[in-house]
């Protein structure tokens, strides 16, 4: 690697927090026209280097290069000043303008003389950084009415437009589907061409592998290796990430799948159109789909969310009627949300209400509830799911993703479900936290319980599931078991 070749340098930057050393002498570089993948679990450091790049954060030690040249970035206006744009997951984009507003937002063109808008530079202008990434897009289209991967590719052309040299992408396809993901990555190959050097920032290993020319990888705040993606395989990322040999990224152990413990016949609700199924005790019956395959639908009307308009519903041999998330927890139901901090959280309350909150009648009623009972309840799941807490009184808001996914599952444990509903039970989590769900779910299963996995990442489905189901445009439209299961044959069934 030859020094003129180096757009970016980060030399020993350290960053101290109140009792945290979140950043510890951390170095990286970054080549001209490269895509580097940033990897590390959950408190790594990642969003603290980044946000010292972009300006929100200030360094307290180290040194910034930009293409030779030191630099002391300040703030956000600086990184910009010096090439550098952040696109992060919870996209910055004004959804009542215009896709060309949004674009030129805060550096309007404007006609010199007459000193107004110049409108129709602004959408040719648009035009042409919308062609450059071969994206058909209006620009004079609003932005609410455009899909999130579109709103992206906006964040995309807003900094190109802006002549970033360095663009960092903080986990951009997290709410992406299969074909918005590979449009993503044909940007991506576009820009490299164009020169634009990437940070790319992803839980998805598939995905490091497939964009990334090298990795990085950081634990507890300090730089682990830097690899020649290439050169390097998942079980060594794995292990370098949570600092211990990982044997296998996807445990499965051999569970007995007994009675049929839910039947679903033709079941007809909003997104949903004749389902049929059976689950059994024991079994991980995977659910797979794109974005708008009616997954999520099927999830809400399983757990009383949605109204079902006509098909049956058995547990254990009996009919229910389905009629809201109560009815639900009766019958031993219990829901880990695709959105866990907006459906299954209450983030403003401690680790142990989240926990005992679907089951706060049987601790008393307002004032007179048992706190000490409560507490006990709360501190065997937190030892049980190794959720990794200051205590069970702390804010439950303030815990990693992965902690945070596991308080959602001790609470259904905790009200006794036996079929555990999981939309997307690792998204946004990191490596080692997706491990140790994988094998909860094992564990679970060999205590009796029964699992359906709605899952958009194939490599997880693939491994984890005794049975797989693809839906599409509100149908299931193939099924098979793990052993016939492959990519193919999953994508080409979400496509019907």
């Amino acid at each position: 690697m030859t020094e003129n070749n180096i757009v970016l340098k980060m030399e020993n930057i350290t960053k101290h927090f109140p009792g945290v050393l979140a950043l510890d002498n951390v170095s990286i570089d970054l080549k001209k026209g490269e895509v580097l993948g940033i990897l590390g679990e959950n408190g790594a450091g990642k969003s603290t280097l980044i946000k010292i790049l972009a300006g929100n954060y200030i360094k307290d030690d180290g040194e910034i290069f930009i293409d030779g040249q030191k630099f002391e970035i300040k703030n956000p206006g600086e990184a910009m000043a010096s090439g550098i744009r952040v696109i992060y997951q919870e996209l910055n984009t004004l959804n009542n303008l215009t896709v060309a507003e949004n674009i030129f937002i805060g550096e309007q063109l404007v006609k010199t003389r007459l000193k107004i808008v110049d409108w129709k530079s602004m959408v040719r202008k648009s035009k042409m950084i919308l062609d450059s990434l071969n994206v058909s897009l209006n620009p004079k289209a609003v932005m609410e009415d455009l899909s999130v991967s579109e709103k992206q590719v906006v964040e995309i052309a807003k900094a190109l437009s802006k002549e970033a040299k360095i663009l960092v992408m903080d986990e951009p396809t997290a709410a992406l589907s299969e074909d918005d993901t590979r449009s993503l990555f044909r940007i991506i190959s576009t820009l490299k061409e164009k020169g634009v050097s990437i940070i790319y920032i992803s839980h998805r290993l598939k995905e490091i592998f497939e964009i990334t020319d090298r990795v990085t990888v950081l634990r507890d705040g300090k730089k682990v290796k830097t690899l020649v993606t290439s050169e390097t395989n998942t079980n060594e990322l794995v292990s370098l990430m949570v600092g211990r040999d990982i044997k296998e990224m996807y445990p499965k152990r051999e569970v007995p799948v007994t009675d049929v413990v839910m039947e679903v016949k033709d079941l007809n609700a909003s997104g949903i159109k004749n389902i049929s199924f059976a689950l059994k005790k024991g079994e991980i019956l995977g659910i797979f789909g794109l974005l708008g395959s009616g997954r999520t639908a099927l999830v809400k009307a399983l757990f009383g969310a949605n109204p079902v308009k006509s098909g049956e519903i058995f547990i254990k041999g009996e009919k229910v009627i389905m009629k809201s998330p109560r009815k639900a927890r009766d019958n031993k139901i219990g829901l880990v949300p695709l959105d866990r901090k907006m459906e299954g959280l209450a983030l403003a309350l401690g680790v142990k209400e989240n926990i005992t909150l679907a089951n706060i009648n049987e601790l008393g009623k307002s004032f007179l509830i048992n706190k000490k009972t409560e507490t006990l309840k709360a501190e065997k799941w937190v030892e049980d799911l190794s959720i990794k807490t200051p205590g069970v009184n702390t804010e439950v808001n303030s815990l990693s993703g992965g902690n945070q996914q596991k308080v959602v599952l001790a609470r259904w444990l905790e009200s006794g479900s036996e079929i555990i509903i999981l939309n997307e039970p690792t998204r946004g989590i990191d490596v080692g936290a997706k491990i140790e769900i994988y094998k909860l779910m094992q564990d679970l299963c060999e205590k009796g319980a029964a699992i359906i996995m709605i899952s958009s990442e194939l490599p997880e489905i693939l491994s984890i599931a005794d049975r797989i189901i693809v839906m599409s445009k509100g149908r299931f439209t193939d099924e098979y078991t793990k052993k016939e299961a492959t990519e193919e044959k999953l994508l080409s069934a979400a496509c019907l």
